[in-house]
């Protein structure tokens, strides 16, 4: 008779992530299984203890962004899975690469009606019930961004995990590239210091205040130093008054001005942004299971 397997806490988590059942009866069937945490589910299933695994219920905040473009017409994509190993594989890619490309030729950025769209002999959401299955993770799409224009559109993906398109009138291709490559590294909010809305400004204004209060200095000084503060926010959350990246010395907004050329609009996205990554105490967890026995 063989020696049984050894069972982490980690392997125990895992199967109880996937299935919620008691942390007991998944020692169990990981005894049975020997370990193996698939089999430990067909296991439950085959006792009638679970249906199915809760691949659609896990959280996705890895993942990639992949861009479609041509001739004023852009789509970007976030595609989400589990884990960067995942994130990281052939058949992932070129699933979001569908997506988005899908998504570019149909101009569809609800993404429960892209997901209806036909493609390769089925629908893109029968794609991605066919890749959850390869994968074993849950797998989405979180968001489509559209760009449909008269206007010039530049694109740029940092690796996989940060995509930026922009809409611009003047200028060439190449600047086109640097904006892009420029929102990617800076983050700008708005495009110009007009678009801050005056709530964010209030609210700055009064930590500005506060902190310089604190200084002791005359009332008068105080109010300079604080509408030197905003002008200086201001700056940093808009792409015209931020340093160009490539030429620190320059404004955005004065290499435009050189260009003669204008930013209509802009879209950054990062992979996960957003996404509250569940965090488990199961240390805890296992303590009051062993307090209750």
């Amino acid at each position: 008779m063989s020696e049984p397997v050894a069972i982490s806490a980690a392997q125990v988590k895992e199967l109880r992530e996937l299935t919620d059942a008691p942390l007991m009866d998944c020692k169990k069937y990981l005894q049975k299984s020997q370990g193996d945490v698939e089999l430990a589910i067909q296991l439950m299933r085959e006792d009638g203890n679970i249906k199915a695994a809760k691949k659609e219920g896990r959280i996705t905040a890895e993942g990639i962004i992949t861009i479609a473009a041509h001739a004023g017409k852009a789509a970007m994509v976030e595609i989400n899975c589990e884990t960067d190993f995942v994130a990281r594989g052939q058949d992932f890619r070129e699933f979001g690469e569908q997506v988005a490309e899908v998504a570019l030729q149909t101009q569809q950025d609800d993404v429960a009606k892209l997901m209806t769209q036909a493609f390769a002999g089925g629908t893109l959401e029968s794609l991605r019930e066919q890749l959850i299955a390869r994968v074993g993770e849950n797998v989405n799409v979180r968001r489509v961004m559209l760009v449909n224009t008269s206007h010039a559109v530049g694109s740029y993906r940092h690796g996989d995990r940060i995509g930026v398109v922009v809409e611009y009138q003047g200028g060439d291709a190449d600047l086109g590239k640097d904006l892009a490559m420029h929102i990617a590294a800076s983050r700008p909010e708005v495009v110009e210091p007009s678009e801050v809305s005056a709530e964010l400004i209030e609210r700055e204004k009064a930590i500005f205040m506060t902190q310089a209060q604190e200084s002791g200095k005359p009332a008068d000084i105080i109010a300079r130093m604080v509408e030197g503060r905003i002008n200086k926010f201001l700056d940093e959350v808009s792409l015209t008054g931020q340093p160009f990246v490539k030429d620190p010395d320059t404004k955005v907004g004065k290499l435009l001005t050189s260009k003669q050329a204008k930013v209509i609009r802009f879209a950054r996205f990062e992979v996960g942004e957003g996404i509250e990554k569940k965090v488990d105490n199961f240390v805890e967890e296992v303590l009051a299971q062993a307090r209750g026995n």
